[in-house]
């Protein structure tokens, strides 16, 4: 018509998709509206996010145990005047958990061995090391099947030293400060993958500096 400008559609170029070519498809996209297959795509996606994150929720959403109970093999290398020995034996502790993070154990351990290896200790003789201790731990339950804690104990020891009939025994104090790693394999069972413990004791007014290393089965009682 006359005194009227005509537009002319720009033409599409060659190779480029053809979905934006119709108005209503760039407003649409211009104000955030979906296309039908995009919103089908994203209808499939939720399930399977749903079913994926189910079990980490269920897991995260664990309560704590009451009361877990230890038990398990525990080396031991006191040192003594500079000279240090290999002993074997257990480790077993009992710990009430007051909330998720704090909680109250008691730890009792028994070494044995020869320790002929020692300078000053006659060949024959055995040597019995036994631990009494009790503190607070701390745990870091973050939902994982991994539980990382750490815990300060304080208490006694006994060492005994015997052969031949004959047996030497000394009471000292003793206190323990390390921490350990628990693997959860199930509701009401863990394992505890490693602790070691920096041991201190005083037997006979000189201070030892010992090493222990444990590993085992932790039982998980009740739950907070």
């Amino acid at each position: 018509m006359k005194g009227q400008r005509v537009l002319a559609r720009k033409p599409v170029p060659a190779g480029r998709s053809g979905l934006r070519r119709f108005p209503e498809t760039a407003l649409g996209d211009a104000f955030g509206f979906k296309r039908e297959n995009e919103v089908s795509k994203k209808l499939v996606t939720i399930p399977a996010l749903i079913l994926f994150l189910a079990p980490a929720a269920a897991l995260a959403a664990e309560d704590t145990p009451k009361a877990e109970v230890f038990g398990g093999y525990s080396y031991f290398r006191p040192v003594d005047r500079g000279a240090a020995i290999d002993l074997h034996g257990w480790n077993a502790s009992v710990g009430y958990n007051v909330t998720d993070w704090l909680g109250v154990v008691g730890d009792f351990s028994g070494h044995y061995g020869d320790p002929f290896d020692l300078p000053f200790v006659p060949f024959g003789i055995q040597t019995r090391e036994h631990f009494f201790l009790g503190g607070p731990r701390f745990s870091a339950r973050s939902g994982s099947r991994l539980t990382p804690f750490a815990q300060a104990l304080f208490g006694g020891a006994n060492s005994r030293l015997g052969g031949f009939g004959i047996g030497f025994s000394r009471n000292a104090f003793a206190m323990a400060a390390g921490g350990g790693l628990d693997y959860r394999v199930g509701n009401h069972l863990s394992i505890r993958l490693v602790q070691a413990d920096y041991v201190h004791t005083r037997f006979g007014g000189d201070k030892q500096n010992n090493v222990r290393l444990s590993a085992g089965v932790v039982w998980r009682i009740g739950s907070k």
